[in-house]
């Protein structure tokens, strides 16, 4: 018989027939139940308020789910105040108590309908799975509450007692809390986030302990993701770079307080060498948030001081690592500091500020002495902070450059494409990439960055090339263009333009797409592409939706400083085992704002993908490992009824 030794080993974990018997029908009848829901988010960028929101309300499936539910049983006002109660029932129940308290008849209408969509949000999980997800205070009488079937006669006045009696002893509010908290958990089982957690709003690290606590998640990494990966292992110029984006949005409270970063000797160094920094040029960009006249001021200094030393840092990488072909970034060996002017390509550009104390023109790209202890500290500072070794810990896990999940090919940025959509090729120690080896190769640098080894500090520097670099899948452009737009303020479009890959204009070809698809070993018919990365301008008529269908970008802007841009507040996608639905959302502004508004937040729905039939988690990726374990399982069995292998009994 094949697989001999692997049925042996196999047979101590069920060994005998009734044992194995047992879980064959076990697996047989999970392959039949109904594909859980996923869903897709992207581009978070900070805003973490907005991110819980999404994860409450699974972005429209619970309300959809109420819908299916009572139907015309209840006005469109009773099922927002319903589903109000789910996403917040704490504050909800606060609010409804100080109007003037909360009669019994509310708290028994209330745990009826949610004992209701309990039943069917849970209805597609085996009741193991279920079980396993209650609160332990409440798991006895809410499994009894979930198995009593919907106007039973024999176990109707049982079900009251059981809510009447919760009521009288003064559970009902916890019985509430913990009903909408799995009623969120069963809406979704697989959360997927394609990208960049990090930067621009005020809270990635809230976003990461919800993420830590989720009970299903993956990540793709996004490049504002592999920015702050490659802090946390001190990669000085990704320090300098995350240090600089976190004061250019004025996010200062979060690196000092809530992940301990120690500013103090950039503050002193900022304050010493920029008293004066160009307002214009290096005060925060204050979205949704105040500080007064002083903190202003203190972080352009320190905004200036930390951009000065990224830019001496990066020339360094540059001239290190000549693979990186990245000499156009090579600024500052290219000013006239005399006469404050900058030569590109033969013309000339006036700078628009010319104080640069630390910079030699002989060796524009060394740092003072006090520069090099500045960064060696913010470096040393988030090596050693626990609460961010922690969060990238848990990226370097859960994370990939790209993932291949139920038919369907995940990631963040693109895959480099030549103009006439061929597979850019980049090379390497006289190794060649291209396509889904290109992919691989960057993951496999990612996690090998992750080493404490010395020798592997190149790997280091190579995050910050997939957080910069024209062919990084990540970044998608050809050139970044910051220490322009920090530096001059010319009439010339063209000087600060970022040329996006062939890819973002080839993806809106279907035969592309296909071809993307198939280069990763997936149904060109059937499976999707999904980007985030790019904000969608839906306001200027564009579409997420590319290639025929096949492709699907998900990043509408989320974030707020996009909002004005997009026109909305992002996309987010679910798929469930009967339908692939993209929602786009209004703008997130307060759990108040949510807790009040009559409407709902998606200001539409579009079906991309309706299936013929409901899908079954046979035919998932899953379904085709369990199919798997019952095909050498019926192997054991055969084996035991022949003799071939002996059973044992306790």
């Amino acid at each position: 018989m094949k697989d001999l030794k692997y049925l042996k080993l196999l047979s101590e974990q069920f060994p005998n027939i009734p044992e194995v018997s047992t879980e064959i029908i076990n697996l047989k009848a999970i392959l039949n139940l109904p594909k859980s829901t996923e869903h897709f988010l992207t581009d978070l960028h900070g805003e973490a308020e907005a991110f819980k929101y999404m994860l409450k309300t699974a972005s429209g499936v619970i309300e959809y789910k109420i819908d299916q539910i009572f139907g015309n049983r209840l006005k469109d006002t009773e099922k927002r105040e319903l589903a109000t109660l789910i996403f917040y029932p704490k504050t909800k129940m606060k609010e409804l108590n100080e109007r003037g308290g909360i009669p019994p008849e509310w708290y028994k209408e209330a745990l009826d309908y949610m004992v209701r969509i309990t039943q069917e949000v849970s209805s597609i999980y085996t009741r193991s799975k279920v079980r396993k997800a209650l609160p332990e205070k409440f798991s006895y009488i809410i499994e009894e509450l979930l198995h009593i079937k919907e106007c039973d006669p024999n176990k109707e006045a049982y079900k009251n007692k059981i809510l009447t009696t919760i009521i009288e002893i003064g559970r009902a509010k916890d019985f509430i809390v913990a009903l909408s908290e799995l009623i969120q958990s069963f809406a979704v089982d697989k959360l997927h986030i394609i990208g960049d957690i990090y930067d621009r709003g005020p809270s990635p690290d809230v976003i990461m302990n919800v993420l830590k606590s989720h009970h299903n998640v993956d990540i793709q990494w996004g490049n504002h993701d592999i920015l702050w990966m490659g802090a946390a292992l001190g990669q000085k110029s990704l320090v300098a770079t995350a240090l600089r984006i976190a004061l250019r949005y004025g996010n200062l409270e979060f690196l000092e307080e809530r992940y301990g970063v120690n500013m103090r000797p950039l503050s002193r160094f900022a304050m010493n060498y920029y008293p004066e920094p160009d307002p214009e040029l290096f005060e925060p960009q204050l979205i949704n948030k105040e500080l007064d006249k002083n903190e202003i001021k203190i972080m352009a200094q320190m905004q200036k001081a930390i951009a000065v030393i990224q830019f001496k840092l990066e020339g360094q990488l540059i001239k290190k690592h000549p693979e990186f072909k990245m000499n156009e970034a090579l600024y500052l060996e290219k000013i006239d500091y005399d006469n404050s002017i900058l030569e590109l390509d033969g013309k000339k550009y006036q700078l628009t500020d010319t104080n640069f104390p630390t910079i030699k023109s002989e060796d524009p790209y060394s740092l003072s002495t006090w520069e090099e202890e500045v960064i060696d500290q913010l470096s040393y500072s988030f090596k050693n902070n626990d609460k961010l070794q922690e969060d990238i810990k848990f990226l370097f896990n859960n994370g990939s450059m790209y993932k291949k999940y139920n038919g369907n090919l995940l990631f963040h940025g693109c895959v480099p494409l030549t103009e006439d959509g061929n597979f850019s090729t980049i090379e390497v120690n006289g190794g060649k990439y291209q396509g889904k080896k290109l992919m691989d190769f960057f993951d496999d640098i990612v996690r090998r960055s992750y080493s404490n080894k010395e020798e592997e500090a190149d790997f280091k520097d190579w995050l910050w090339y997939l957080w910069r670099g024209e062919l990084s899948p990540l970044f998608g452009k050809d050139r970044m263009t910051t220490f322009l737009r920090y530096f001059t303020d010319e009439d010339e479009p063209e000087l600060y333009k970022e040329n996006k890959n062939p890819y973002y204009q080839a993806r809106e070809n279907e035969f592309i797409c296909k071809k993307i698809l198939s280069e990763f070993g997936l149904d060109t018919e059937k499976g999707h592409i999904i980007n985030g990365h790019t904000p969608v301008a839906e306001k200027m008529g564009e579409s997420p939706i590319k290639g025929n269908g096949r492709l699907l970008v998900i990043d509408g802007g989320i974030a707020a400083a996009y909002h004005e841009k997009t026109g909305i507040a992002g996309y987010t996608l679910t798929y469930s085992n009967t339908k692939m639905r993209l929602m786009s959302h209004e703008p997130f502004i307060s759990k108040q704002d949510a807790l009040h508004k009559d409407s709902r937040d998606t200001i539409s729905a579009v079906e991309v993908l309706k299936f013929d039939r409901p899908q079954k988690i046979a035919d998932t990726d899953i379904g085709e490992k369990l199919s798997e374990d019952v095909k050498y399982l019926m192997q054991l069995l055969e084996a035991y009824k022949d003799g071939i292998i002996k059973e044992k009994y306790n």
